[in-house]
């Protein structure tokens, strides 16, 4: 269960940092240290932090105690990794780091990754320059580019303080819109910015039962609608996604109370898209999820193995499913809205939706045209 305490900043979960040596005497680096104002350990690079004992994934929650600052080798921007067997929206993968301070029963990166400790990137000027040249290269093209992959956008922002730059970076593109999405309530430093209507700050719901029991260490709902409401009023388009939806006891109230309580707090015209996406898992996620949360249920449903060899609710209870929650949101969201199946099938979409993305220009258009 979760504590009591407020969590709208995970990043206090964190007490000790390491650095790669070569990531010292960077003025980026340097800020980060003092602004953390923690332990620090300075390691050889590619070496792995100390202090994480014991193997994974059981060292997992040890492990989200520790920060590694180092230098991303590979590529910062990519494609979505999502799979050709179900709908995709086309999104652009900005990745600004590995692991999450929150713990999350379902979160698929306890299956993904293999290291327990977390990881930011501080070559942020190879970040800028990859996106420079992607936008360049392809001056025709509209970016939808989001942070939040492989971590939470916001989980380590109050240190890290990348998402003020991104937002005044993309404030000037004319042709691409940057998602910050989060489970947070880390969005001070967000005030004041002059981000030009080209940044969408985004958080995951779920029906409070399933945030107080399977979401450790996150903002309540309370805590996240009040600060979607703040980034309203200062001028920020929203998002909200529904992912993953998890069939439990009572759950048709729960979404119910849920999407209530958006509404009631953020103006409808300013969310621009909503997501809804039933729980999928990889299999070797639930023998990692039942033995690091033996209180948990979730796993114990009945599922079937989908086209993408994920676990996945049978069609009837997805259709159920959705049919429910895209009711009330469809009462209450503005027009103008973009409501949207994350990697489902055109079945899905035909007997929830009545149409197929096609019929509206594919899901990739329906999205830019909500921010365009």
């Amino acid at each position: 269960m979760k504590s009591k305490q407020s969590w709208q900043d995970p990043s206090r979960y964190v007490r000790q940092i390491h650095v790669e040596e070569s990531c010292m005497d960077l003025p980026y680096t340097k800020q980060i240290l003092e602004r953390a104002g923690l332990p620090v350990t300075v390691i050889p690079d590619r070496a792995e932090p100390s202090g994480v004992e014991g193997d994974y994934p059981a060292n997992l929650l040890n492990g989200k105690r520790h920060l590694l600052l180092c230098k991303n080798r590979g590529h910062f921007f990519k494609p979505c990794p999502g799979t050709r067997e179900y709908r995709c929206c086309d999104y652009q993968v900005l990745n600004i780091g590995m692991g999450c301070p929150m713990d999350c029963v379902y979160c698929i990166l306890q299956a993904y990754l293999n290291k327990p400790w977390l990881s930011f990137f501080v070559n942020t000027a190879d970040l800028f320059n990859e996106m420079e040249t992607a936008f360049s290269h392809e001056p025709e093209r509209f970016f939808r580019v989001g942070t939040g992959e492989f971590t939470d956008s916001m989980g380590l922002d109050r240190i890290t303080r990348l998402s003020p730059q991104l937002v005044e970076f993309m404030a000037t593109r004319k042709r691409a819109v940057l998602e910050l999405k989060t489970k947070s309530g880390v969005i001070d430093h967000l005030e004041g910015l002059d981000h030009n209507g080209r940044t969408v700050v985004a958080w995951s719901l779920n029906s409070t039962r399933v945030m107080q029991k399977e979401e450790i260490r996150t903002a309540t709902l309370d805590e996240r609608l009040a600060a979607a409401a703040r980034c309203a009023r200062w001028g920020y388009k929203l998002a909200f996604h529904f992912d993953p939806i998890i069939l439990h006891d009572g759950w048709e109230d729960g979404y119910r109370e849920t999407i209530t309580r958006l509404f009631r707090a953020v103006p409808a015209e300013q969310i621009v898209w909503i997501s809804l996406g039933a729980l999928r898992y990889l299999p070797a996620l639930k023998t990692i999820g039942t033995g690091r949360f033996p209180h948990s249920r979730i796993f114990y449903q009945e599922f079937i193995e989908g086209l993408d060899n994920k676990k996945r609710y049978f069609r009837p209870q997805r259709v159920e499913l959705y049919r429910h929650i895209y009711s009330l949101l469809q009462k209450m969201a503005a027009p103008e809205t973009c409501i949207y199946f994350c990697m489902e099938s055109d079945e899905i979409w035909q007997e929830v939706m009545g149409y197929l993305p096609e019929e509206k220009g594919g899901i990739p258009e329906m999205l830019d045209r909500t921010v365009r």
